[in-house]
């Protein structure tokens, strides 16, 4: 199986070039996965004819064209080479019911469909590093024991903010002062940084065990 994977930034990226290969057996040959990054979640266009600004690379604006794209491309692949599309976006403060429906409803309109699952980091990609407290503590040993150990996993709490708390001299304050690309810059070096440490099979982040397990669904 042919696993292609689009986030929504270069943190994303970062942690799933060094995760996924945790999740599936990539050593055989038998899976193979590409992991495409985005500028930023962008949102669905309410009128899914209108013109967008592709330069702009932002997932959601661009989503129905990416999926008719390759519902088409995986079709031309015939059954002889098995590929899935998995789309991974933050939920943030959506609601994941409403928000999966918004998704779904664009992927049937798509003649050929692509077979394609839609997953959420619950509330944000820091969720899932949050799902082990002893991977962040080993790439950060001085990383505030009180704010880690208050977290509750997939909450709706400002999860960026909150590892920013914990690993950030000064805090996510100090981080946001320094602007939003210091802190895509702090994001994608937690992401370097604990995802060599984390046990997969062994996170507290359910949002993480249902991408982990999808992935491990479809394995050849």
């Amino acid at each position: 199986m042919h696993f292609k994977i689009l986030v929504e930034d270069i943190s994303g990226k970062r942690s799933l070039d060094i995760l996924i290969p945790k999740i599936i057996d990539i050593d055989s040959g038998k899976n193979t996965f590409e992991v495409h990054s985005y500028k930023g979640i962008g949102q669905i266009p309410k009128n899914m004819t209108s013109v967008v600004d592709a330069s702009k690379r932002q997932l959601l604006n661009l989503l129905p064209g990416l999926l008719k794209g390759h519902g088409k491309t995986f079709e031309g692949y015939g059954n002889d080479y098995p590929i899935v599309l998995f789309i991974i976006v933050d939920l943030d403060n959506k609601c994941l019911a409403n928000f999966k429906q918004e998704l779904l409803d664009i992927l049937n309109t798509c003649d050929p469909k692509p077979l394609t699952k839609f997953c959420f980091s619950i509330e944000e990609g820091e969720a899932w590093f949050l799902g082990d407290i002893n991977a962040i503590k080993t790439a950060y040993p001085s990383a505030k024991d009180r704010v880690l150990n208050g977290y509750i996993n997939d909450s709706i709490c400002g999860t960026w903010e909150l590892l920013a708390d914990a690993l950030y001299t000064g805090g996510h304050q100090a981080l946001k002062s320094e602007g939003w690309m210091r802190a895509g810059e702090e994001k994608s070096e937690w992401a370097k940084n604990i995802s060599p440490h984390m046990d997969v099979q062994n996170n507290k982040s359910p949002s993480f065990c249902y991408f982990r397990d999808k992935l491990q669904e479809l394995e050849a």
